[in-house]
């Protein structure tokens, strides 16, 4: 490796560590065109579009990466959490497991516990993410933790509340079925699921969903309200908030759901 190649590798690595992104990229890139073959430069590339919201080019960078070094664990993971983002799904469970497979690094076989606390761990850092108001990273953070243990339905939920936050129905519609999958009897779930079947125009789904619930816990008072309106012709809900309830305690009850609460501590153990 000739010392200018070796410069930018450090400035490029250097200037990503701080998350100066926009200087990273601009030595990253000069690698690029020399065609140097370094894997972790692509997938550094690949963080950086990921970041940006760029999410076909982040793909390109991490199929990239994966091309140069078949077991790059970190970029697979990086890859699969894109193709998450991009509706690629059952894509980014086999390019994951493949590499993993590869790799030796396969954490089904680790002792389930050792898994549970480290998606916890994902899971705290989402949490640091999305206090600080960066939900890419907080997404990214959780899907971690599910590739980790994809049982974990109350990650799931949060991971579906932020796609909701940010208006991606579909990606939150999928998280929260998985989410049902795993825990039939997860009201949470079920409710936050009817409101997105509501918002892709699916009633009937949303009063199945609310119907269920309630077979679950007669008494839970979003289910109650959400079916009460979804079958008011007169008032059908068109967004991701509901019509305001009648009473003051179902506001809060009703703000609690919007705002993704999850009562739900992990099952770590």
């Amino acid at each position: 490796m000739d010392e200018r190649i070796k410069q930018l590798l450090a400035l490029g690595k250097e200037h990503y560590e701080k998350r100066e992104f926009e200087r990273a990229e601009h030595y990253l890139r000069q690698l690029v065109d020399r065609k140097v073959p370094f894997a972790d430069v692509y997938n550094m590339l690949g963080v950086i579009h990921h970041d940006r919201g760029q999410f076909e080019e982040a793909r390109i960078a991490f199929e990239q990466a994966l091309s140069l070094n078949p077991n790059y664990t970190e970029a697979a993971l990086n890859l699969a959490v894109t193709y998450n983002d991009l509706g690629r799904y059952d894509e980014a469970k086999r390019i994951y497991q493949k590499a993993l497979d590869r790799s030796g690094e396969n954490p089904e076989r680790l002792d389930p516990f050792v898994r549970g606390k480290i998606a916890n761990l994902h899971a705290e850092v989402a949490k640091a993410y999305e206090d600080a108001g960066l939900f890419a990273e907080a997404k990214h953070e959780l899907r971690k933790a599910i590739l980790l243990c994809p049982d974990f339905a109350d990650l799931r939920l949060r991971l579906a509340n932020l796609y909701r936050q940010s208006g991606d129905a579909e990606a939150a519609r999928f998280e929260l079925e998985e989410a049902v999958k795993a825990r039939p009897e997860y009201v949470n779930a079920r409710v936050t699921l009817g409101l997105v079947y509501l918002t892709l125009g699916q009633s009937r789904e949303a009063i199945r969903e609310w119907e269920k619930a309630l077979e679950i816990h007669p008494e839970d008072r979003s289910a109650q309200m959400y079916l009460r309106m979804a079958k008011q012709p007169s008032r059908p809900p068109q967004s991701w908030d509901a019509p305001p309830p009648t009473d003051e305690d179902a506001a809060l009850r009703q703000s609690e759901v919007l705002e993704g609460l999850n009562d739900d501590a992990l099952d770590l153990e």
